[in-house]
């Protein structure tokens, strides 16, 4: 990305998308007052994320006896009910529909390929599906400090060793598959890149007319197999990033707030949540909510206007379709393909 001398100026910036994950799918619901477990709490959950602020939803589902849910009539059921309560939000399901240990000691792991294609099928569609890209460890306690997981189930060592253990299916062929049925089914896929090689696979996949529509991501600094949350990483990360595209940042725990607040200022896009982190002080509890308020009272200090479900569908692109390759390359800001024959870098615009 481009930033001119005027990009750090709030008039010139898009509204700001606020994404909200409520539901920690990797805690269980005695980890913590705020992790919804009847559908109606689920649903009413995202309607006060809404209400304060959030407009694109990260979907996860649990079930009535706070397990979460693999039925995809589950997320069905929950889909619907969101079309009807926040009917302004982006629904935006998480590509791994749950990782969360069946029991004490249990390996966290993700559904299977064919169980993940379905996605695609959901019915009421949701707007977008998460979607990592090489398959890659996702050691999400690598970061973590005594502290971030004081109180929770990952203080024990069986579930910390389950997901320490955690890695990411994401080959060839799945992707290529997935994004052929996501795009089939009007569904947007939102990129979840851990690191500058992910993102160069999906210029890839783009320039081989494999995707083609919008590019929307967040860059997912969690380490453990993705960047860590390095201010010097992530400014890198954003000037690898097209200008046509749209940059969320996501990190974890305590780390969320000083990234995202950077992010705010840099025209950027934000991603908070229980599924991400559980602190405000240190000590101190915060919940959904609350981080999404955060987020837009500093917005509003730096005098950048919040989005709407209207902007967020807008900056997304959401039903956007690309014809091409070509026409995709050159939407996002990226340079053409070589035509045969052609020598140096294709530039946009040249004959």
């Amino acid at each position: 990305m481009h930033f001119l001398d005027d990009s750090l100026l709030p008039e010139n910036q898009q509204p700001l998308i606020i994404q909200v994950a409520p539901y920690g799918p990797e805690f269980l619901p005695s980890d913590s007052d705020d992790i919804p477990v009847s559908m109606d709490a689920q649903i009413q959950k995202a309607v006060d994320c809404y209400n304060a602020g959030a407009t694109v939803l990260h979907v996860h589902v649990r079930e009535e006896d706070g397990k979460g849910a693999k039925r995809l009539s589950k997320f069905n059921e929950m889909l619907a009910r969101l079309r009807e309560a926040v009917p302004e939000m982006v629904l935006q399901v998480g590509g791994s529909i749950s990782f969360a240990p069946e029991g004490e000691g249990a390996a966290a792991k993700w559904l299977n390929d064919d169980t993940r294609h379905m996605l695609a099928e959901l019915n009421p569609r949701p707007d977008q599906v998460t979607l990592a890209i090489n398959t890659n460890q996702m050691n999400i306690c690598e970061l973590l400090s005594a502290d971030d997981v004081a109180g929770t189930s990952l203080a024990e060592p069986a579930y910390q060793a389950a997901y320490s253990e955690m890695t990411i299916p994401s080959g060839p062929s799945f992707v290529e598959e997935h994004l052929r049925r996501l795009q089939a089914n009007g569904i947007q896929p939102h990129f979840m890149l851990g690191d500058a090689g992910q993102l160069e696979t999906v210029e890839r996949l783009i320039r081989r007319g494999v995707y083609t529509g919008p590019l929307v991501l967040n860059w997912v600094a969690i380490g453990g197999g993705a960047d860590g949350p390095n201010p010097y990483t992530m400014l890198e990360f954003a000037r690898r990033v097209p200008d046509g595209a749209v940059l969320t940042i996501e990190s974890l725990m305590r780390h969320v707030l000083p990234l995202n607040t950077m992010a705010i200022a840099m025209g950027l896009h934000v991603r908070v949540g229980i599924e991400d982190n559980l602190w405000g002080r240190k000590g101190e509890r915060i919940t959904s909510v609350q981080q999404v308020e955060q987020m837009v009272r500093i917005a509003r200090e730096l005098h950048r206007d919040v989005a709407t479900g209207r902007d967020a569908r807008r900056i997304y692109g959401i039903g956007t379709h690309y014809e091409s390759a070509d026409q995709t390359l050159a939407k996002l800001g990226y340079p053409p393909n070589r035509k045969a024959g052609q020598r140096g870098v294709p530039v946009r615009g040249a004959a």
